[in-house]
């Protein structure tokens, strides 16, 4: 395994811990809390949750059309075509939760099958805007990962105006 793999697999890794943590949390706000617009750039903790989700699953649908033959991304719930980014997935908490659980296991299974060859050959897709992106795959996947991370960030400045705290946020905290 390279050292790119392993970081894939790493981000996967943290990237469901974490998830699972924050969601935890989040459960024990009510349904109010959760959706009351607080000025973030999605509004709400619970609209930029469903942005996260919906841009994972984006991203592992241009990842499926880049490598059809991933097994890990075969049968999956992927999003191929969206109206916009803030596109409500889910507007039940639980559901939400539930099907982030589902893709955070998916997105685990589909880094540990990523071969060296498809983290650095090229891939094409069409961004939000339609507009036709090429470069290399690890560049694409640490994006989704990070995308991940910087949006969770803005959750937890959320959660704390509303006086909760999340703990340690570290990659290095949760994958060593």
């Amino acid at each position: 395994m390279t050292a790119h793999q392993a970081q894939m697999e790493g981000f996967a890794k943290y990237n469901a811990e974490f998830n699972s943590r924050l969601y935890g949390l989040i459960g024990g706000l009510t349904d109010a809390e959760r959706k009351k617009d607080m000025g973030a750039f999605f509004g709400s903790i619970h609209a930029t949750l469903n942005h996260i989700l919906l841009a994972d699953r984006i991203w592992l649908g241009r990842f499926a059309t880049a490598f059809p033959a991933m097994q890990s991304l075969q049968q999956a719930e992927l999003v191929h075509k969206f109206d916009s980014l803030r596109d409500e997935l889910y507007a039940d908490f639980a559901e939400l939760k539930a099907q982030r659980a589902i893709t955070d296991e998916l997105i685990i299974n589909w880094a540990a099958e990523l071969t060296a060859e498809q983290l650095a050959s090229s891939m094409k897709y069409r961004n939000s805007q339609g507009v036709l992106r090429e470069h290399p795959t690890w560049v694409a996947v640490a994006h989704m990962f990070n995308h991940q991370t910087h949006h969770r960030g803005q959750i937890t400045t959320l959660l704390n105006q509303l006086g909760n705290d999340a703990g340690v946020t570290d990659f290095v905290a949760y994958i060593i």
